[in-house]
């Protein structure tokens, strides 16, 4: 099928923002340092010598093995996620059980509620709303992604490189592993199916619960805010995947408390994997893209 121009083009934008979101954000940052230039005068060597058991102090991560391919890291990402809550403390514990009080409420109160009040309030403003944010959810949150690693490689801007790299192993673990096996172990009926809000038939081919789109949109946009400080990006980030979870609940695809539960999954998991690669890249380990015969795709590699 022959796309006009405008398709092609709008298929394109996500790329393209996350490219020129990358490039605007390194070309600040190089303004800030230019202003913040002064001169440094050197240590004496007193001071060389008392800053050297601060630096011990904090090790670098267990060094990992040669390079690997993609499946090896996930594997590594999740083993990280999956083992997250042994190393929970008090505090974090009872994060969680308000994060999951607030979803059990909603799914309870609000569920229905809030289905009514935004299918009574359906028009042409909110279909175009709809239809053009539900797609960062899937596809387009990869190609914003991609901008992101575009932008790395030709700008040699480590951060946006991160960004790229934080956000696909964000993505695969979060919406490819925790989000599908929830979805079959909970077997909610969809809204689409008109069988109420708490019918669940475990392992019965349902998937409603989480949002397999919210989880993804989060997990993308927590892993852009934690690497950016400014507002306005956390805003924009978060707000893109908001609009997500309501596009979602409008096309009847999905409860609130689904939709919640995405959001959750998907922050969670993408700022916890920031703050995990994080120590990789502190110990010298990088992420970089590895072309094949037939195929592509990542290796992780251990500088020495």
């Amino acid at each position: 099928m022959i796309r006009s121009p405008i398709a092609k083009l709008v298929a394109s934008g996500p790329l393209i923002f996350g490219c020129a979101l990358a490039f605007a954000l390194d070309a600040d940052r190089s303004d800030s340092a230019q202003h913040q230039l002064h001169p440094i005068e050197p240590a004496s060597s007193t001071e060389l010598a008392a800053s050297e058991p601060a630096l011990a102090a904090d090790p670098a991560p267990a060094a990992t093995g040669p390079a690997t391919g993609l499946g090896q890291l996930l594997m590594q990402d999740a083993r990280y996620v999956l083992r997250s809550p042994a190393r929970w403390e008090q505090g974090t514990w009872q994060d969680i059980g308000l994060i999951g009080l607030a979803v059990v409420g909603t799914a309870a109160v609000l569920d229905r509620p809030l289905q009514n009040a935004v299918q009574r309030n359906r028009n042409r403003t909110s279909d175009t709303v709809a239809r053009v944010f539900e797609p960062f959810g899937a596809e387009y949150s990869l190609a914003v992604l991609g901008g992101f690693y575009l932008a790395g490689a030709i700008n040699d801007d480590p951060k946006a490189t991160a960004v790229a790299q934080d956000g696909l192993a964000a993505s695969l673990v979060a919406s490819g592993l925790i989000a599908p096996v929830l979805k079959l172990a909970v077997g909610r009926s969809r809204p689409a199916q008109d069988e109420g809000t708490h019918r669940f038939r475990p392992f019965g081919g349902n998937g409603s619960f989480p949002s397999g789109h919210v989880t993804q949109a989060f997990a993308v946009a927590s892993v852009i805010a934690a690497h950016y400080e400014p507002l306005w990006i956390k805003t924009t980030a978060y707000g893109v995947a908001s609009l997500v979870g309501y596009s979602r609940i409008y096309h009847n695809a999905h409860f609130a408390s689904d939709v919640l539960a995405g959001a959750a999954i998907g922050s969670l998991v993408g700022t916890s994997l920031v703050a995990f690669n994080e120590k990789l890249r502190g110990s010298h380990v990088s992420l970089m893209p590895l072309a094949v015969y037939k195929g592509a795709g990542f290796a992780l590699a251990k500088t020495f």
